[in-house]
């Protein structure tokens, strides 16, 4: 199992970023997926969530209006298209798979990559 972001890096305030999650080894349709972000000294949050069959959303506050979280299955791909960047976005940000089956969890996390906003 495999779970592999790309597209971080650093971008000026006010800038744009859009992440690429690929996955493989699981059936990755089957599997709502997330996105959640660490900064340092601080608790990892979540950031946007997306149902498996994709449509059903949700966002932190912090994000609302500005990140769109989309994802195609035919390409075992998630993304988080990232506007209007704030400082306060920097962090590692991480991919994260789950699927609930007869009570029993099954869940994947990436190795994350870095977003920093700064001027």
């Amino acid at each position: 199992v495999q779970l592999v972001e790309s597209g971080g890096g650093l971008v000026q305030p006010g800038g744009s970023l859009r992440l690429s999650c690929a996955a493989s080894g699981f059936t990755f349709s089957n599997y709502d997926m997330s996105w959640y972000r660490q900064a340092p000294g601080k608790e990892r949050e979540l950031v946007a969530s997306i149902i498996s069959a994709g449509g059903r959303t949700n966002y932190a506050d912090s994000v609302k209006g500005r990140f769109t979280i989309s994802r195609d299955n035919a390409k075992n791909t998630v993304y988080l298209q990232m506007n209007s960047l704030k400082p306060e976005d920097t962090a590692v940000y991480y991919c994260y798979a789950e699927r609930v089956l007869v009570w029993v969890k099954y869940d994947y996390w990436g190795q994350g990559t870095q977003v920093s906003v700064s001027s």
